[in-house]
């Protein structure tokens, strides 16, 4: 399946205006895409600010524009990030670049390092669907290069700030299993926290 140029440097964010399906964009790179329920492990600990965190994000929404990235960043997907890294002390790359291939390269939005990692990436224009193909670029990206951890797995999310969907891919099988769920903020709050919370503890909760 010839889909990008393989003379043609590209990045992720070139794959995102390309509109391109996920499963094919996953098929060209040798891996094989399916839409499925995830159901994601949840962290059992306590989490000890959740319903602060809720309340806040509840506070300001009705005050708040979210039809441009900035305030989606700030508002919503900040304050996640934040308190992950209050929950699981996991190191954050913002803006982080990555080289892998001329074809696998560009700049992974949030990227949360511990023993494990965990991709995040904005849906540009609020674009779940095109979204999840540049997820699924970035996510292979991380499953080829060299200073990723040997984990067996690798999760991703996408996110518009107010909606989450993940992406799971298995790295010996190379496959990807697309979540067909989704997570709402600040509805899902919580469930969406122990899933987040989960992939980056260090205890095994």
């Amino acid at each position: 399946m010839k889909i990008l140029d393989k003379n043609t440097v590209y990045t992720f964010s070139k794959i995102f205006d390309l509109k391109i399906p996920a499963d094919e964009l996953a098929e060209y790179f040798g891996y094989r895409l399916t839409k499925t329920p995830l159901n994601l492990p949840q962290y059992s600990g306590d989490l000890d600010r959740i319903e602060e965190l809720r309340s806040r994000i509840e506070e300001v929404l009705p005050y708040v524009d979210l039809s441009n990235e900035a305030s989606r960043r700030e508002i919503l997907i900040g304050k996640v990030a934040t308190e992950l890294i209050h929950y699981t002390k996991a190191q954050l790359r913002i803006e982080y670049p990555i080289v892998v291939t001329q074809q696998l390269q560009g700049t992974l939005d949030y990227l949360f390092r511990s023993q494990t990692e965990l991709l995040v990436i904005e849906a540009k224009r609020q674009d779940l669907d095109y979204g999840m193909t540049q997820l699924v670029a970035a996510i292979i990206a991380l499953d080829q290069w060299d200073r990723t951890p040997e984990q067996t797995t690798l999760l991703g999310a996408i996110t518009t700030g107010k909606l989450w969907e993940f992406a799971l891919l298995h790295r010996q099988q190379k496959t990807i299993e697309q979540g067909l769920g989704s997570y709402r903020v600040p509805e899902d709050i919580e469930p969406l926290m122990r899933i987040l919370v989960h992939v980056l503890d260090l205890s095994g909760n």
